[in-house]
């Protein structure tokens, strides 16, 4: 009698942390470079308060999520908003520097309104990251924790397709999400469904429309 030869399942995607760290660390570089005319702070608070989350950050978990600190991810999202507050600062400077009738520099404008930008999408991510169905440690599958209601509805959550059955979120799919809502000021394939999300996406698809429509365009209008 013949074996039926047992099919392997598929393996588990393990979620990892360094990529959300990696973007964190690319973004408060980003801070240094601020253009002096549009910083509403001194240039070194940002990376200062980054890197003492950071460091907590990546000894407790260095590339794999083993070990929960709630403390750590309250302190992640406080951080978060204050860097989104800040942006948001450094976007109304830019405002103002261009009501002074001073901003004739149109190199000046394309690079300040690119680092509002970038910064915007990167901060959103990290943040849809965190908030999503508890963050990453309560979605990872090797952990034994009651997962909460999904914030995002991700196309792969919504179709039974071979090879996808065991299917997370990583950081790069949040990613997407916020440079998806930048760009199209909306959201596109990923729908949020939460009202937190839905606040969220809002406040940075504002700030992505500020930056583009009022800021971009008389760096143009100038160059």
């Amino acid at each position: 009698m013949n074996k039926v030869p047992k099919v392997a399942a598929p393996s588990v995607r393990h979620i990892r942390r360094w990529p959300a760290s990696l973007a964190v660390v690319a973004v408060l570089v980003l801070q240094l470079i601020v253009p002096t005319e549009i910083a509403a702070l001194p240039r070194w608070i940002m990376p200062a308060l980054g890197t003492a989350l950071l460091l907590p950050l990546v000894w407790t978990n260095p590339f794999k999520l083993q070990r929960d600190e709630p403390w750590l991810r309250w302190v992640e999202l406080v951080l978060l908003a204050v860097l989104v507050l800040v942006n948001a600062l450094y976007l109304t400077g830019l405002i103002f520097y261009l009501g002074s009738g001073e901003a004739n520099d149109g190199m000046i404008l394309v690079k300040a309104a690119l680092l509002i930008w970038v910064t915007n999408v990167v901060a959103f991510a990290v943040w849809y990251w965190e908030v999503d169905r508890g963050g990453p440690f309560a979605r990872a599958p090797e952990h034994e924790r009651e997962v909460e209601r999904a914030d995002l509805l991700f196309p792969q959550m919504t179709v039974d397709l071979p090879g996808w059955e065991r299917w997370l979120p990583g950081f790069t799919d949040y990613l997407f999400v916020a440079f998806t809502a930048a760009t199209a000021f909306s959201p596109t394939d990923t729908m949020p469904l939460t009202a937190r999300v839905k606040a969220l996406m809002t406040i940075q698809s504002a700030i992505s429309l500020l930056t583009i429509a009022v800021v971009a365009a008389r760096a143009v209008n100038v160059l």
